[in-house]
């Protein structure tokens, strides 16, 4: 499962030919939430509110290049590195 950006402890990844909808993993101190890409939501698991937050934050300033990454991933493309949230 590639990693494509990591801020304060928080790791985002997406996995080759994961099932849809379009969706990131975030990681966090032994949580993990699925967050679909559009629209913005989480599709399950729980996360500490505060990292959460920030995960929202960084998708939806990076919504277009996730969505970017899904296609790659889908047509066996290594992603792209996204930046961090600041």
């Amino acid at each position: 499962m590639p990693e494509v950006s990591r801020f304060f402890g928080i790791s985002i990844r997406m996995y080759f030919d994961d099932h849809n909808p379009p969706h990131f993993h975030a990681i966090y101190e032994g949580a993990e939430t699925e967050i679909g890409i559009d629209p913005l939501t989480i599709l399950r698991g729980r996360f500490p509110r505060r990292a959460i937050g920030m995960v929202l934050e960084w998708a939806a300033i990076h919504q277009q290049e996730l969505l970017d990454n899904w296609v790659r991933l889908h047509n066996d493309e290594a992603p792209q590195r996204i930046d961090p949230l600041d």
